[in-house]
Parts: structure tokens; C-alpha cells; sequence
């Protein structure tokens, strides 16, 4: 996207320039030595989806002795480290699904030279929905270590919370922009005893549930908002209940939404 650079200032005050020369510079300061607390490896830290306070006491203790640390969105980060009074690890960089393969080589490096480097999202567990399953496959194929230090998970809370069968599920992650997609995978769905867990945005939510309906029938299903924050809320009711209440509505945040699986006397209704 182009702008238009106001009459009078000069190239070099350009704002991402500027700020790109710092991000290098800071790039370029020696690194220290290994602080030798936590093994050389990687560690994989769950964040909190939305209320602070669910940091596990274990994630606070690792971050403060991290040597380097990989991270979605540094000003998120920035924001958790400063709510915790935890000083920023250097290097402290960006791993997101546009630099990931870059990223890689820097973490198996920092690894290599015997340095412990965290790994976060800027929510829940790294990997799951989120950039880091491509760091934590390269770093075991190096035969280095990799911790997880488990946490807040969107998927699992909601699942618990929604009232539906836990005995099984399948998590399906963001499904498809696309309407043909989209129905294809809820269609390969349509058969399982299971419940189905699925994140949306807010722009979506209501194109999905209509889908779902469709494909799906009078399910049963769960749409969750807002989780752990002040306004967490259940939506409940059937699928075309809920396709409608959504249809216009436009709520904030990722969305995680859970659908019932068949249920077995269905089935066998069905094959009769």
C-alpha cells in the first residue's frame, strides 16, 4: 500500500525506516553468554487466551531465564513480559506463519550455540491454529531437546464448558474462506459420532453456521465468545438456531464453535 510522504520531511524520518534500522541494530548487539539455568533446547510455552492470570507458574519461572525467545507478535509479548515484570530475553524475535522458515534456521542456531530459546503464540499453545509446528519438527530433526509447557487452550475449555460429548472430538481448526471448501470438509464430518471443535473469525461466523446447517442438520451446537476475558459467553441452541441468531451479528475476538457429533441410535436409525 503506497502513502504519500508529507511535504517537508525527508526519507530518512520515515517511520518504518527508522524503525527498521533500530530493529537491526538491536539485531547486531552481541549476544551474552549462555545463562546456562535451562538446557540448550526449545521451549514451547503456552500463553493466556485472554485473562492474564492464567499464566502457569512454571511458564513465568521459564520465561525469566530464557536465553532467547521466538514469538508471534513482539508487542503482544511485550505487553504479557510487562504485566509479569519479566525483562526481555536477547534476541527476542518474530516467528509467524510469513517468516516461519526463516525463523527456523535462527532458533536450530541459537540452539547449536547452547542457548535455551522459548517458543510463543500470541495465545494458547504454539502450534496448535498457530505459527510453530514447522520450529518444533525442524529442532527434533536436529536431535535437539523440545520441552512443551502446557497452558490455556481455547479449544479444550471450550469443549468442557459447551455441554457436549467429551468422550471424543476432533478439532478441525480454521476451516476453509471458501463456501466449496468449506462444506466439503463438514460434509466428510457428517457421519462421525464425535464432537467437532472449529475456530472462526468474527467475519465468518455467520457464512459457517449457515453451512453448518445445511450440511449438518438440527445439531446441537456451542459458539463461544470471548473466553476467559469479562464478557465470556455460551451461545447455545441447535445449528439453524444459531445460524440465524448470527447471521448479522458481528461479535469480537476468534470464535471457537462446537458441534455435536451423530449420535449413534441416529446412525442405526438411519441404515434401517
Amino acid at each position: 500500500m503506497a502513502h504519500g510522504r508529507p511535504p517537508g520531511r525527508s526519507s530518512r524520518a520515515h517511520p518504518s525506516r527508522t524503525g527498521k534500522r533500530g530493529a537491526e541494530k538491536s539485531a547486531s548487539q552481541p549476544l551474552a553468554a549462555p545463562k546456562g539455568v535451562l538446557e540448550p533446547g526449545l521451549y514451547v510455552i503456552a500463553t493466556p487466551i485472554g485473562n492474564l492470570g492464567d499464566i502457569t507458574y512454571r511458564a513465568v519461572e521459564t520465561l525469566k531465564v530464557l536465553d532467547a525467545l521466538a514469538v508471534e507478535d513482539t508487542r503482544v509479548t511485550a505487553k504479557l513480559l510487562n504485566h509479569l515484570s519479566i525483562e526481555k530475553p536477547h534476541p527476542t524475535f518474530s516467528c509467524h506463519e510469513h517468516n516461519e522458515a526463516r525463523a527456523v534456521g535462527r532458533v536450530k542456531s541459537l540452539i547449536g550455540e547452547g542457548r535455551a530459546v522459548g517458543l510463543v503464540s500470541d495465545a494458547g499453545l504454539p502450534g496448535i491454529s498457530d505459527p510453530g509446528y514447522r520450529v518444533v519438527g525442524a529442532v527434533l530433526d536436529e536431535g535437539y531437546k523440545v520441552e512443551v509447557l502446557p497452558g490455556p487452550n481455547a479449544a479444550a475449555m471450550a469443549l468442557v464448558a459447551s455441554g457436549l460429548p467429551t468422550s471424543s472430538f476432533t478439532f478441525l481448526g480454521f476451516p476453509s474462506r471458501k463456501a466449496g471448501k468449506r462444506k466439503k470438509m463438514l460434509e466428510a464430518e457428517r457421519d462421525a459420532e464425535h464432537t467437532l471443535i472449529l475456530y472462526e473469525s468474527p467475519h465468518r461466523i455467520g457464512a459457517l453456521l449457515a453451512d453448518a446447517a445445511e450440511v449438518l442438520g438440527e445439531r446441537r451446537a456451542v459458539v463461544a465468545l470471548e473466553l476467559t476475558k469479562k464478557f465470556e459467553r455460551f451461545h447455545r441452541g441447535t445449528l439453524p438456531e444459531l445460524a440465524h441468531e448470527f447471521s448479522e451479528q458481528k461479535p469480537k475476538g476468534e470464535i471457537t464453535v462446537l458441534i455435536e457429533g451423530v449420535g449413534r441410535k441416529s446412525k442405526r436409525g438411519g441404515d434401517e
